[in-house]
């Protein structure tokens, strides 16, 4: 592992990290359209400046209840197996630069097919921060149902 610079974001009351230089945009919430029959952590879709963008709920890929949307929800604008797609969180909080001394490993008895959007567990200021593996976020059958959703 090496040094990074992550995008800190909240989901419920957990922080997460995602590589910044894989963050295309951080936008302010805007009107989601539903899309009938679409995977259950796939919200719908936005029109982001000209591109159909899916909105996908890291919420419910975590297993958490729906939150209120505020002005601090956010769509964080990244691609996921080459797929372009919005992920919702409920707040940005910082962009920070963390050293690879700062990182550890995801330990083993909590890595397993459902987790391995799990990147690294950053240890910084007194806090614990799970760095996402982006591509391991989505599923293959997701991506497949993403991609017949909207053309990229």
């Amino acid at each position: 592992m090496e040094d990074t610079k992550q995008v800190i974001f909240r989901v419920g009351k957990e922080e997460y990290g995602l590589d910044i230089m894989l963050v295309n945009g951080i936008e302010k919430y805007i009107n989601i359209v539903s899309v009938p029959n679409a995977p259950k952590c796939i919200k719908g879709i936005i029109n982001l400046r000209g591109d159909v963008i899916p909105v996908y709920s890291l919420r419910r890929k975590f297993g958490l209840e729906e939150a209120e949307i505020t002005d601090n929800t956010k769509l964080i604008v990244t691609r996921s197996k080459g797929v372009l797609m919005a992920y919702e969180v409920d707040e940005v909080e910082e962009i920070v630069e963390i050293s690879k001394s700062q990182l550890s490993a995801v330990p083993n008895i909590v890595y397993n097919e459902q987790t391995t959007y799990m990147g690294a567990v950053a240890n910084f200021d007194g806090r614990l921060v799970m760095l996402l593996n982006h591509d391991g976020i989505i599923t293959d059958q997701e991506k497949v149902h993403i991609q017949n959703m909207v053309i990229d």
